[in-house]
């Protein structure tokens, strides 16, 4: 089995091999993953945090032996907190702008090391916060499918980030977290921080938010917004109507 991680702020995981194939997830720096194929300018990975499959350009990473992988997965490692932290790559001189949630790996003071690069670490890279400061940072972060960041993000890869950020593991996709955690019996004994999920008319969960309380949800949908939700789902206010249908509420701390 060979291994890598991402050596820049951000790069899509696709589809399929191709760049017009659709973005379904984003490795932020600092993740590593297995390599499980290659072909051509790509390489299919596995990443190591929630196992999620993709493809990659095979010139948006650095490899990584197996020792040093076997240590990442088993070691806590820091993460960047704020909405953008910039790193120093030493190398060739030139300024990396990281979203919150990279991982800092091999962190030594204020510098980390990914393959023969070294990144200095600028200024704070802040600090954890609860989930509703987490999750209201956020807020107007445009919705973009398969996003991860302050810059894009989608509903699922929202609820992901925040949770990670507050030291909470969850899978990628809405239709996975929705599987996981306890289940809540109704909308009145909700609390901050269980998602509740939302299916369609087929049943099947194609959305997911944060509880601020048993009567606000902030969700990604548009942008990342607070809105009402009841026992039906999601209310909007703006349209003066319910937009998505309450499937289930799962608590997960």
């Amino acid at each position: 089995m060979e291994y890598g991680i991402c050596n820049l702020a951000v790069i899509p995981l696709r589809a399929e091999p191709n760049d017009r194939s659709e973005q379904v997830s984003q490795v932020l720096f600092g993740e590593a993953f297995e390599i499980t194929e290659w072909k051509e300018k790509w390489v299919k990975i596995i990443t190591s945090s929630d196992s999620y499959a993709g493809w990659i350009g095979r010139l948006q990473f650095a490899m990584l032996g197996h020792i040093a992988y076997k240590d990442l997965i088993h070691t806590e490692i820091p993460l960047t907190y704020r909405a953008v932290t910039q790193a120093w790559k030493i190398t060739d001189n030139s300024v990396i702008y990281l979203p919150a949630g990279s991982s800092l790996t091999f962190l030594e003071g204020t510098r980390c090391r990914i393959g023969g690069d070294k990144f200095e670490i600028i200024g704070e890279i802040g600090e954890r916060e609860d989930i509703a400061t987490t999750a209201k940072s956020f807020l107007n972060a445009p919705y973009l499918w398969g996003g991860r960041t302050h810059f894009g993000i989608d509903c699922s890869g929202f609820t992901q980030v925040v949770f990670n950020l507050n030291k909470i593991k969850i899978k990628r996709d809405a239709s996975q977290q929705v599987n996981e955690g306890v289940l809540v019996n109704n909308i009145k004994q909700a609390r901050l921080g269980d998602l509740a999920f939302f299916d369609n008319d087929e049943g099947k969960v194609t959305h997911v938010g944060i509880l601020l309380n048993n009567e606000h949800i902030i969700h990604a949908s548009g942008k990342v917004k607070i809105d009402l939700i009841d026992d039906k789902g999601i209310y909007s206010e703006e349209l003066k109507r319910h937009t998505h249908k309450l499937h289930s509420i799962k608590r997960f701390f």
